[in-house]
């Protein structure tokens, strides 16, 4: 994409804690949100690990083009003792706001988007020069290799499953070689793409 959105400044961003366990359950919730909210532009929704004595799962953040719709929206659309953060408003009880509240300060500095401008394209088989033009993901790395210079014609094996992470300021996708000289994402679908019905 021409010009690439960094959520962190621009708009408030919302913090959820639902009680996700894994990556996949909040995958599929931010599909499950998304969906059901009717939200599919300009959207980045990312998933943040948390980790503390009382709390342990994977919490979202939503990065929406009207925060303030959406906040009205998400109490119902949740579980109870879901915790909701946006900028100094909250919801749902202490321990699971906590979780929402770090997870809504994460982006960009950190943080797996899950929902990101141009994701729709990312299936089969793309171009390097396709996934940087098309899409909001801004670099790519391959392991093993992090200073290599990618030919924009060399290929990228999908999987339909394309989980960049925010890294500094900077949506990063880190691939690997694979099959065929193609390259692929290092996040692999476990053992399927979550939600794939939503894609």
């Amino acid at each position: 994409m021409t010009s690439p959105h960094h959520p962190s400044g621009v708009r408030p961003v919302i913090g959820v804690d639902a009680g996700s366990a894994t990556l996949r359950e909040a995958d599929h919730l931010i599909h499950e949100l998304l969906a059901q909210l009717a939200l599919t532009d300009g959207v980045f929704a990312c998933t943040h690990l948390h980790r503390t004595d009382d709390r342990r799962g994977t919490a979202v953040s939503l990065d929406v083009p009207d925060p303030d719709a959406v906040w009205r929206e998400l109490p119902a659309l949740l579980p109870a003792g879901a915790g909701l953060v946006l900028a100094d408003r909250v919801h749902g009880p202490g321990d699971a706001v906590a979780a929402a509240r770090g997870a809504a300060l994460a982006p960009p500095a950190s943080g797996r988007a899950v929902v990101y401008p141009g994701v729709a394209h990312l299936t089969g088989t793309v171009t390097v020069a396709d996934l940087l033009d098309r899409t909001a993901v801004e670099r790519l790395v391959v392991l093993g290799a992090p200073a290599a210079e990618l030919p924009p014609t060399a290929g990228v094996l999908t999987q339909d499953h394309v989980r960049p992470e925010w890294r500094d300021g900077v949506l990063t996708l880190a691939l690997m070689p694979a099959a065929g000289g193609l390259l692929a994402p290092f996040e692999v679908p476990d053992p399927t793409p979550c939600c794939a019905d939503h894609i």
